[in-house]
């Protein structure tokens, strides 16, 4: 029945205790024993997301409940109530996952029912390319926004598709002017409490990406007199810049019903130039390497390729079923056909020569 001698010892001690002990503490109990672990293992501000969710979703609904008691179902059953969309929801499930994980390792539980529990879908109900700009609103957006650090802010973030972060973080140094080539190495987030920590970009890899002649004004203007190690994009008083001062800077709400785009966000920038990538002819490859994307399945979200898939797929079905109308029509009976098997049914009616 058990591979090892221990496993049949552990075994034959739950049986004669009747159950684990320590599987009598509660979820919220063990959080406050275990936090700590999941908070050293994770990025800050993917610790400050599970704080949230465990605060908001989790604990409410299954903070009391015991280690031992908690199912798949009940997990599934507390989804259901949980506030927000697909990207909180999943949150939650993480942290809780990431707790019982941990309960599993310590054998006070002797499975991880979370792992059980589907994750909702992440794949966004309306199409990126939606919601990128077009290069007319690209214009009238860079033209809106207050010449100086916060236009060359915005310019880096729709010709490089970087992430606010990486575009904050950016640095003098990162730059090479005569190449035309930005490296991507960093990232600037905020921390538990609020402070910005630097890190590795969200894909833990570095990249580059162009630096084209559209940008290349605005990174030579703000790279002017500064040193390598210096921030490349800082705001007007030399402080660093981040997304909730820059949108504060340039009056995000105002320019967003100034292009007809009320629900524009930041992150829309970066779907923006994925598009103009793909309209441009680059391949998904080089897409996603550009945009440090970790699947080829997300930056095909981008490409344009099969908006007209209907279109050219009825196409080539019409052009089949009317060639194959066209040589019933002619092997009809009262006519000769004249191009299926022509020249055999003409041999077929010869006499043969004596």
């Amino acid at each position: 029945m058990f591979l090892t001698l221990a496993e049949a010892k552990r075994e034959l001690a739950k049986m004669v205790a009747g159950r684990n002990p320590n599987g009598s503490m509660t979820l919220e109990q063990w959080h406050e024993k275990y936090w700590p672990a999941i908070e050293s293992s994770v990025r800050p501000a993917t610790a400050r997301g599970y704080g949230v969710a465990w605060r908001l979703r989790v604990k409410p609904s299954l903070g009391r409940h015991r280690l031992q008691d908690i199912t798949s179902p009940m997990i599934e059953s507390a989804m259901v109530a949980w506030s927000g969309g697909a990207s909180a929801k999943n949150d939650a499930l993480a942290v809780l996952s990431r707790l019982l994980d941990g309960a599993r390792r310590s054998r006070f539980i002797d499975y991880n029912p979370a792992r059980e529990v589907k994750r909702p879908s992440m794949r966004e109900s309306v199409s990126p390319i939606s919601r990128a700009l077009t290069l007319d609103q690209v214009r009238t957006l860079l033209e809106l926004v207050p010449e100086g650090a916060y236009r060359s802010y915005v310019a880096a973030l729709v010709y490089t598709g970087m992430r606010a972060g990486e575009a904050t973080a950016l640095r003098v140094g990162d730059v090479d002017f005569e190449r035309g080539i930005i490296r991507v190495s960093r990232s600037l987030s905020p921390g538990q409490r609020g402070e910005l920590i630097e890190q590795s970009p969200k894909s833990h890899k570095s990249r580059e990406v162009p630096l084209i002649d559209a940008l290349r004004p605005y990174a030579e203007q703000a790279a002017r007199g500064k040193q390598p190690s210096d921030l490349l994009f800082s705001g007007p008083d030399g402080g660093r810049l981040t997304n909730h001062n820059a949108r504060r800077g340039v009056d995000w709400e105002e320019l967003r019903k100034a292009i007809g785009r009320p629900d524009l966000r930041v992150h829309d920038l970066r779907h923006t130039f994925a598009t103009i990538l793909f309209d441009a002819g680059a391949s998904a490859p080089d897409v996603q390497a550009t945009l440090g994307h970790s699947s080829l399945q997300v930056t095909e979200r981008y490409s344009r390729a099969r908006e007209g898939v209907a279109l050219r797929a009825g196409a080539a079905l019409d052009q089949m079923l009317g060639a194959a109308d066209d040589a019933a029509t002619e092997m009809a009976p009262g006519k000769t056909p004249s191009r299926v098997n022509g020249p055999r049914m003409a041999q077929a009616h010869r006499r043969p020569s004596r």
